[in-house]
């Protein structure tokens, strides 16, 4: 979502490298888990609500449901009527947004300090209380329809990074992206989006997380009030089909009429963000390809001009990990130049061990992006409420930067003999439709 009507930007001051994001956590009987970080620096408070629910819980024939939710579950409640809810947000100085991804939905409300209470009643109304019927599903089919048109079908490799999902995963549902299809939409029908509410916007599968300029005794009482008599769901085993691993190169075309230049990525699956491994991958993309330092820009780009651009997807999902290359070439440089180039540094990474002087600069790029990253009282709310969920362990916030302090070069050479090899890649065409 992108209606902020009133933003405010909430920087943590005196924030050091030292200094830990202090939270407490604790579960009410209804299984929704709650945590709290108090903040009293800027008179300013932050509410979210994280549901375990993404894309990846929807099924073959109705995707894009998560992603509808996010737009669907603004059109109201009994006790806040239908057009309502950013004008109640922002005429108390607030700024609200919602995101939705493979694995999670979020919303957040972000308040002056002395309307935190309105904000945990808001999504508590949103748990519990959402009027969904067909005129606020047929509004919002609307919306996501042009959403699609204007973010992914009518732009330049709109589709990309859809067709990486398509083709490196088969059996499990991170082969659609929450955008879904509107097809799928289309012919679903009301009932079905009450079930999925009924079904996924519960408490137990939930959580709720509170940061800011906060009383927490006081903050504790309200979310008993507002939250403690939602009634338990019922919250069903994840049971994807897994994926079988990836043995053989894999080559596939896509056209996009919308393109002039073509692109080449080069994909792989990897593992899950709870794995140590995936924190490896991630020191180990950054060194080979992230920004204009990075071996294969000043290869490609900067020495040898053969691509006019590299860039990089690294996402470590809840159940499976992508590494993606994206390479646009240079004039009439062909992909199989490319390739050998590719292949040729992927295997000094497998060969040779990177140099202290590469491996010192990789680790305090990292020690920076740490300190850096949780800067607002959003972001940090967020990662609390996110680590909680996806990696069982909300004081990541805090110890995350260890891990990758932990990686070793051999770890990052091992990583690459481990995952990068050319039988477990998808190398995805994606050329100009030249009709």
């Amino acid at each position: 979502m992108t209606n902020v009507l009133f933003l405010i930007t909430v920087f943590i001051s005196g924030l050091h490298f030292s200094q830990k994001i202090k939270f407490e956590e604790y579960d009410l009987p209804n299984g929704l888990h709650v945590i709290l970080h108090q903040d009293n620096t800027v008179p300013v408070v932050t509410t979210g609500v994280m549901y375990h629910v993404g894309s990846k819980d929807e099924v073959r024939g109705r995707t894009g449901f998560a992603h509808f939710f996010e737009h669907l579950l603004f059109e109201g409640t009994p006790n806040i009527k239908r057009g309502e809810w950013f004008k109640v947000v922002a005429s108390n100085g607030g700024d609200n947004n919602a995101t939705t991804s493979n694995d999670i939905t979020y919303y957040y409300e972000t308040f002056p300090s002395n309307n935190e209470q309105l904000g945990l009643w808001m999504e508590a109304e949103r748990m519990c209380n959402a009027v969904i019927n067909q005129v606020g599903v047929d509004t919002q089919r609307d919306v996501v329809k042009e959403e699609k048109r204007v973010r992914f079908d009518g732009r330049p490799y709109g589709n990309l990074l859809i067709s990486v999902y398509n083709h490196l995963f088969s059996r499990h549902p991170y082969s659609w992206v929450p955008i879904g299809s509107m097809e799928d939409l289309d012919s679903a029908k009301l009932e079905e989006f009450l079930e999925f509410y009924k079904k996924y916007y519960v408490p137990n599968n939930a959580t709720l997380v509170v940061a800011g300029d906060i009383k927490p005794e006081q903050t504790k009482k309200w979310i008993e009030q507002y939250y403690g008599g939602i009634p338990r769901g019922t919250v069903f085993p994840k049971n994807y089909p897994k994926e079988e691993p990836i043995i053989h190169e894999k080559e596939i075309t896509v056209f996009d009429s919308n393109i002039q230049i073509p692109a080449y990525v080069f994909a792989y699956r990897t593992p899950n963000g709870k794995e140590r491994d995936s924190y490896i991958l991630d020191m180990l993309l950054s060194y080979l390809s992230m920004g204009s330092s990075s071996v294969l820009y000043q290869k490609l780009v900067d020495q040898d001009r053969k691509a006019r651009m590299v860039n990089v997807a690294n996402t470590a999902h809840e159940d499976y990990g992508i590494l993606a290359l994206f390479i646009y070439p240079m004039g009439e440089t062909e992909k199989a130049s490319l390739q050998v180039d590719i292949d040729a540094e992927i295997k000094k990474l497998q060969t040779n061990l990177i140099s202290q002087e590469d491996y010192e600069k990789l680790q305090n790029q990292f020690e920076t992006q740490f300190v850096s990253k949780n800067t607002s009282l959003e972001e940090i709310a967020k990662t609390l409420a996110s680590n909680h969920i996806l990696k069982k362990n909300t004081g990541l916030i805090n110890t995350e930067i260890e891990i990758y302090r932990s990686v070793t070069r051999e770890d990052l050479q091992n990583a690459a003999k481990k995952y990068l090899n050319p039988n477990q890649r998808v190398i995805i065409n994606y050329m100009p439709d030249k009709k």
